[in-house]
C-alpha cells in the first residue's frame, strides 16, 4: 500500500474511475484518495463508499502528495490559479487528464519549476483494465516513471511525445465508447437473428474481449486472425464484405479522426490568445 496521498480535482467519471481501480489495484487506501467536485451531491456514492470527499480543492491538495487533475478544459486555469500557492516543488507531482492542455501551457500558470506529467486514460481504470498514454518533458523524467507505476497498476501503460497526446485521446479515450457501440451493434444483430437480447449481449461482449485478447497474447496482426476464420465461399467473408461494403472500416476511421480534430479545438485559453496575438502581430 503507497503511504503517498492522491488528490483527484474533479471527481466526475474519469477521475471517479481512476479512483476506484487505484483502490481495488492496492496501490491507495480509500483513506488516502481526496476526491474533490463542485457539485457535492454529485459524489455521495464515493461519500458513502468511504473516500475522502469535498469541494476545497486547497485542503486536498494541501494534505496530497499526488494531484490529479480531471476536470474540463474550459476549467482548468482556473483550477490551476486556484491551487498553485499550495504546490510545493519538490513534494508535488502534478498530473493532468485534461484533453489539449500542453505541459508548458500548465507550467505557464503553476511554474517552470513544478513536475507535470500528462497521462491519457479510460473508464476502464475502474476494473484495471485500461490504456493510459503518458508524456512528460525531459526535464520531469522521475515524474513520468512515478505516474507509469501508478497507472501501471490500472491497465497497459505507454510512453508518447506529447504531440501524440490528442491522438490518443481520440483513439484511447474516446476509443472505449467506440468499441463499446461495435458492441451494441454486434448485440442487435444478434437479436435479429433469434438470439434473446440478455444472451446477444453476453455473446457478444466475450467474443470482442476473445478477438482483443487474441491480439494482445498472440502478438498477430488482426489480419492473421481475420485469415484464420475466414473459408472460401465462406459465411465469415460474405460478412466482412457485406460490412465493408457498407463502409464499416472508412466509418471507424473517420469517427477516430473526427474526435481527434475535435479535441484538438477544446482548450483555448488566454495563454492561447496571446500567443497567436504574437504570431500574426495584432
Amino acid at each position: 500500500m503507497n503511504t503517498q496521498s492522491l488528490a483527484i480535482i474533479g471527481a466526475g467519471n474519469i477521475g471517479t474511475a481512476i479512483a476506484v481501480g487505484l483502490v481495488e489495484s492496492g496501490r491507495f487506501s480509500k483513506d488516502r484518495l481526496f476526491l474533490t467536485r463542485r457539485k457535492a451531491d454529485l459524489t455521495e456514492p464515493q461519500d458513502e463508499e468511504g473516500f475522502l470527499i469535498g469541494h476545497d480543492n486547497l485542503h486536498a491538495v494541501r494534505n496530497a502528495d499526488l494531484v490529479l487533475i480531471a476536470v474540463e478544459p474550459q476549467q482548468i486555469d482556473g483550477v490551476l490559479h486556484e491551487i498553485k500557492s499550495e504546490l510545493v516543488q519538490g513534494r508535488h507531482l502534478l498530473m493532468s487528464v485534461v484533453s489539449n492542455v500542453r505541459i508548458r501551457q500548465i507550467k505557464s500558470i503553476i511554474g517552470a519549476q513544478h513536475t507535470v506529467v500528462r497521462v491519457m486514460p479510460n473508464t476502464a481504470a475502474a476494473i484495471r483494465d485500461s490504456m493510459t498514454c503518458l508524456a512528460a518533458g525531459d526535464e520531469d523524467c522521475k515524474g513520468l516513471e512515478t505516474a507509469e507505476s501508478i497507472f501501471g497498476t490500472l491497465g497497459s501503460t505507454l510512453v508518447i511525445d506529447e504531440e501524440q497526446m490528442t491522438a490518443a485521446t481520440a483513439l484511447c479515450a474516446c476509443g472505449i465508447a467506440f468499441f463499446l457501440r461495435a458492441i451494441r451493434a454486434a448485440s442487435q444483430g444478434g437479436i435479429e437473428i433469434g438470439f434473446h437480447a440478455e444472451d446477444a449481449l453476453l455473446i457478444a461482449a466475450q467474443t470482442a474481449r476473445g478477438a482483443a485478447s487474441l491480439v494482445l497474447n498472440m502478438e498477430n496482426h488482426p489480419e492473421y486472425e481475420i485469415d484464420r476464420v475466414t473459408t472460401p465461399r465462406g459465411c465469415t467473408i460474405s460478412g466482412l464484405n457485406r460490412m465493408e461494403h457498407a463502409g464499416f472500416s472508412s466509418a471507424l476511421i473517420k469517427g477516430i479522426t473526427t474526435s481527434a480534430e475535435k479535441a484538438a479545438g477544446l482548450y483555448q485559453s488566454k495563454n492561447r490568445s496571446d500567443e497567436e496575438k504574437d504570431r500574426t502581430g495584432s
